[in-house]
């Protein structure tokens, strides 16, 4: 990864609609050779996806959580398949940490929250939720 394609994938990443043009001018590259490199990374896989940033609690969702679960290990797969199945999770993971499972979830109040923590624990195999609210956004927000 050279340094034009580093700048690149640093100016997109703080805004994914960033002109090519004004890539091009930070790079000292003309903007085909931006749009080129660009092609290249996606082609090659680097460039997965562009993404929208929202703040959520404009939108009704004032509980921003972060959710550690564990299942039983013979029911792990299943687990995984339901967990999926909940609108109010964004992101998924499964982990080698603490929890076998990572959430990253959305709610509107703690009732809200209440309720979704209600459907997980009802999922067969779960054995234990471990729900942590955001308080405050120290670095990221992408």
């Amino acid at each position: 990864m050279d340094s034009t394609n580093q700048l690149i994938i640093t100016e997109l990443s703080k805004n994914a609609r960033t002109p090519f043009l004004r890539i091009a001018k930070k790079a000292g590259v003309s903007e085909s050779t931006i749009r080129k490199r660009i092609a290249g990374m996606e082609g090659q896989g680097i460039i997965k996806k562009y993404s929208l940033s929202v703040d959520h609690s404009k939108l009704g969702f004032h509980n921003h959580v972060f959710m550690g679960v564990d299942s039983l290990p013979e029911r792990y797969l299943d687990v995984g398949k339901e967990l999926k199945k909940i609108p109010e999770i964004r992101s998924a993971w499964s982990s080698s940490g603490d929890h076998m499972f990572m959430l990253e979830l959305l709610a509107k109040d703690n009732d809200h929250l209440q309720t979704v923590s209600e459907r997980i624990k009802r999922i067969e195999g779960i054995t234990r939720i471990c729900p942590a609210i955001v308080k405050d956004e120290l670095k990221g927000g992408a």
